[in-house]
C-alpha cells in the first residue's frame, strides 16, 4: 500500500506518522519502542502484519517520541508527553475518534489516553502491555528489581547487535538474514543513550490507578510464554479494566509479527469491525487542582475591603493566565481560591508551581493540592470523590507549597518534576490513609 511519512507537531516536537488504507474505522497504532516508519516495512513479515491491519481500517501508525523518525524534544519522553503526542497525531491525521492499539511499551500511553480522552477512544487494543514494571508487595506480577536491572543492563549494552533476539523474538534466530536486519533496525530506532533513557522511564512505570477508569471496550492480547512481558501482566490488565477481554496465544515471541502473527490480527479484526458505539461519556480521568491564598482573612482586615478587592482581582488575573498557559479549565472560583481541571497531571503540577512563584510578586502566598482520578461530568463540570480528594490535599499544604497524591507522582515518572515525601494523612470524609508528596521544579 502507498504510504507517506508526515509529521504532527506537539509543543514544537515533531512526531512522525503515516496513514495506510481507507477502511471505515480509524485504527491508531504504535508498536512501542520498536518502530521506524521508514525501515519497518522492509521486513516482509512486518509489512504483511501492517498491511493486514490496514485492510480493514484506516491505519494511522506513528513513531513514539524519541524513537525512529520522531523528535525527542527538550525533556525525557515521559508518559503524559507520549499521550499528548498520540492526540496530536490523531488531529493531524483528521481522526476525531479511533480504536487505539498500543503494543508493548506503547500500551501504557494507550491506556492513559483511553482513560483521559474517552470521547476520542472508540476501543482499546493492548498487546504485551504492562501495568507496572517492577514487582512490589501489592503487585506480584512484575519482575523483581534485580531481574529488571539485569534486563535493563543487557538491553542497553546489546542494542544494535541483534543479540537480544533470544528474548525479543527467539523464532527469528534461525534466520541469519533477519538477525542482521534486526541489528540494523535497532540502530535506526534510537541511539544508545536514547535506549537508556527510555529503559529508565519504563523501569519505573506504574499506571495501575488508570485501569479502572478506562471506559472503552478493550482487547488484551498476550503470548503465554513471552520472554519480555509476563503473561500475568495481561491477566491483571484484563481483570482491572472494566470492559476488557483477554485472548492468549501460544508462543514465546515478544515481537508480534514473528510466529503466528496472523492469529493476532484475526482477533483484532473481529474486535474492531464488531465494536458497538461507546456509551455517552459521563466520566473520565482528570487531574484536579485547588489553590487558596494563605492568610487571606488577616490580609483583608489589615488592608481594608477596597484594597483587598484590587489585590484579589490581580491574583485572579495571574491565575487565569497560568491556567491558559498550562491548558487548565477553570471550574469554580470561590472567594480567593480556584478549582481547575487538566487533561494531564504534569501540567497541573507545573501550573500550581507557576502560580506559587508568580503570586509572590503580589506579596501573596498560596497553597495548592493536585490529584488525578475518575471524575463524573455534571452540567459540563467535573465532580466526584477525586475532586473532594484534591480539595482535602490542598488543605494540608503550607504557604507556597504544592502537595500531590501518590497517583499524580506515579503518572509523571520521567518528567523533570521533583517530589519529597510528605507522609501519610487522613483526609476528612475519605476512607484509608493517603500518602502525599511536596512538588518542586
Amino acid at each position: 500500500m502507498e504510504r507517506e511519512v508526515r509529521y504532527a507537531i506537539n509543543d514544537g516536537v515533531h512526531i512522525a506518522y503515516t496513514v495506510v488504507g481507507d477502511g471505515p474505522i480509524d485504527l491508531v497504532y504504535t508498536s512501542g519502542i520498536w518502530s521506524n516508519l521508514d525501515v519497518m516495512w522492509e521486513e516482509p513479515r512486518w509489512a504483511h502484519f501492517l498491511d493486514r491491519l490496514a485492510s480493514f481500517s484506516r491505519l494511522i501508525i506513528f513513531d513514539m517520541r524519541g524513537v525512529g523518525l520522531s523528535d525527542r524534544g527538550n525533556e525525557p519522553p515521559f508518559l503524559e508527553s507520549q499521550m499528548d503526542d498520540l492526540a496530536a497525531v490523531m488531529t493531524a491525521a483528521g481522526s476525531e475518534k479511533a480504536v487505539i492499539f498500543g503494543g508493548a511499551r506503547g500500551g501504557a500511553m494507550a491506556m492513559l489516553f483511553a482513560a483521559t480522552h474517552p470521547e476520542r477512544t472508540k476501543a482499546l487494543v493492548l498487546y504485551a502491555a504492562v501495568a507496572k514494571t517492577v514487582r512490589s508487595g501489592d503487585f506480584p506480577f512484575g519482575k523483581s528489581a534485580q531481574e529488571q536491572q539485569s534486563f535493563f543492563d543487557r538491553f542497553v549494552t546489546e542494542m544494535g547487535t541483534g543479540k537480544n533476539l533470544d528474548l525479543q523474538g527467539p523464532t527469528g534466530l534461525d534466520d541469519p538474514r533477519f538477525v542482521r536486519w534486526w541489528a540494523r533496525f535497532e540502530r535506526l530506532v534510537a541511539s544508545p543513550n536514547a535506549y537508556r533513557e527510555l529503559a529508565t522511564i519504563f523501569r519505573d512505570l506504574d499506571v495501575r490507578a488508570v485501569l479502572p477508569l478506562i471506559q472503552a471496550p478493550t482487547l488484551v492480547l498476550q503470548r503465554v510464554a513471552d520472554r519480555i512481558t509476563p503473561a500475568a501482566q495481561a491477566s491483571y490488565l484484563a481483570a482491572s479494566i472494566p470492559q476488557a477481554r483477554l485472548v492468549d496465544f501460544p508462543g514465546e515471541d515478544h515481537i508480534p509479527f514473528l510466529g503466528d502473527g496472523d492469529s493476532i490480527v484475526d482477533e483484532i479484526e473481529e474486535f474492531v469491525t464488531g465494536t458497538r458505539p461507546a456509551p455517552e461519556v459521563d466520566r473520565l480521568l482528570a487531574t484536579v487542582l485547588f489553590t487558596d491564598i494563605v492568610g487571606s482573612t488577616e490580609r483583608q482586615v489589615a488592608m481594608g475591603d477596597h484594597a483587598w478587592k484590587e489585590l484579589v482581582l490581580a491574583h485572579h488575573e495571574l491565575v487565569r493566565d497560568a491556567l491558559n498557559r498550562w491548558r487548565g479549565v477553570e471550574n469554580d472560583t470561590a472567594g480567593d481560591g480556584f478549582y481547575a481541571t487538566f487533561d494531564g497531571p504534569a501540567r497541573a503540577v507545573r501550573c500550581a508551581l507557576d502560580v506559587a512563584d508568580r503570586v509572590r510578586g503580589l506579596g501573596l502566598e498560596i497553597r495548592a493540592g493536585v490529584h488525578a482520578g475518575e471524575c463524573e461530568i455534571v452540567d459540563g463540570k467535573c465532580g466526584g470523590i477525586a475532586v473532594t480528594t484534591g480539595a482535602r490535599i490542598a488543605a494540608l499544604a503550607g504557604p507556597s507549597q504544592v502537595l500531590v497524591s501518590q497517583t499524580v507522582k506515579d503518572l509523571v515518572i520521567g518528567s523533570d518534576l521533583s517530589f519529597e515525601d510528605h507522609g501519610e494523612h487522613e483526609l476528612k470524609g475519605l476512607p484509608q490513609r493517603w500518602r502525599v508528596y511536596s512538588a518542586s521544579h
